[in-house]
């Protein structure tokens, strides 16, 4: 295992810990915790967005949360997002949806988690807007595609992710691209045995490239969701080498972090989306946002050294 690992590895094992919780809600401002979320409220998040569109930047929202382990918690979340698809409608900003559906209530049973989702694919036929299923842990992948295909009969505006680090994506990878759903590749965030993912970080980046080189080549349109230089440039060379339009993907970057990149790339023609979340369940989201990029905890520490 890298360095790289290591960390990783510690910040998740960390995120679990309720010591480690209750000092980071405690110095949330003093710790940057606020650069990686738009804020608490709704309304924090439309602003946000208004402020990326303007940039030339489209956005997907998500209200943050985690599983939830009963029916009517469920059922509260759902109805932040029908609340949330009808406000991207009436402030008519350019963005969708991410949802998780632990958070939808899919470890409380499937059939709860599926109602859910229906009101929710409801009030996005509304609009015709897209939503996001996000995938979460391996041990949620069979569920999460089963209760994604099981939508997409009634409603096809539906994508999801998929994690270059698991074994597995490749083989997930050719039955999305069959039934035409759209994907967003990740590298993955959560905390994975060897025996179901890459545990070196060259393999996890090759796979995250063989990925998107198969949609690319097969006209299949793919979300590229990394703040990876070395691989943007290389899906940049790929554009140009082989002429692929630009409409056949889009870029994609968390909410606070790289901005500058992302400006940058919107200039230069690039359907670019920001990955806008809020609300007040943000914890456990700051801590895989570490994860991913350890770098971050290098502003961290200082944020920390000048409080």
């Amino acid at each position: 295992m890298d360095s790289t690992q290591f960390l990783r590895q510690l910040i998740l094992n960390l995120a679990g810990s309720a010591s480690v919780s209750r000092f980071v809600h405690k110095h949330d401002k003093a710790l940057g915790a606020r650069r990686f979320f738009a804020g608490i409220t709704l309304q924090d998040a439309i602003a946000a967005i208004r402020q990326l569109n303007k940039q030339g930047i489209l956005a997907t929202l998500d209200h943050l949360g985690e599983s939830v382990t009963n029916a009517a918690e469920a059922k509260v979340q759902a109805d932040a997002y029908v609340d949330v698809l009808r406000a991207i409608a009436d402030a008519k900003v350019d963005a969708n949806v991410s949802i998780k559906l632990t958070q939808m209530g899919l470890d409380v049973g499937r059939e709860e988690c599926l109602g859910n989702m229906r009101r929710i694919v409801a009030a996005a036929q509304e609009s015709q807007n897209f939503m996001r299923i996000d995938m979460e842990d391996s041990q949620h992948v069979d569920a999460t595609l089963d209760v994604l295909f099981a939508l997409r009969r009634d409603y096809d505006k539906i994508g999801t992710v998929l994690q270059s680090y698991l074994y597995r994506t490749k083989n997930d990878l050719e039955r999305l691209i069959a039934e035409g759903v759209t994907v967003r590749i990740v590298k993955g965030a959560y905390l994975e045995p060897e025996s179901v993912a890459f545990p070196q970080k060259a393999d996890v980046d090759r796979s995250y490239l063989e990925l998107v080189d198969t949609c690319l080549k097969r006209g299949h349109y793919v979300a590229i969701a990394t703040h990876d230089e070395a691989i943007i440039q290389q899906v940049e060379a790929w554009v140009k080498e082989r002429n692929i339009p630009r409409e056949r993907f889009e870029f994609q970057m968390l909410y606070g972090i790289r901005s500058a990149r992302q400006r940058e790339l919107a200039a230069a023609g690039y359907r670019v989306r920001c990955y806008v979340p809020y609300g007040t369940d943000w914890y456990a989201y700051f801590m895989r946002r570490l994860a991913e990029r350890p770098a971050n905890l290098g502003f961290i520490l200082r944020s920390l050294w000048r409080k």
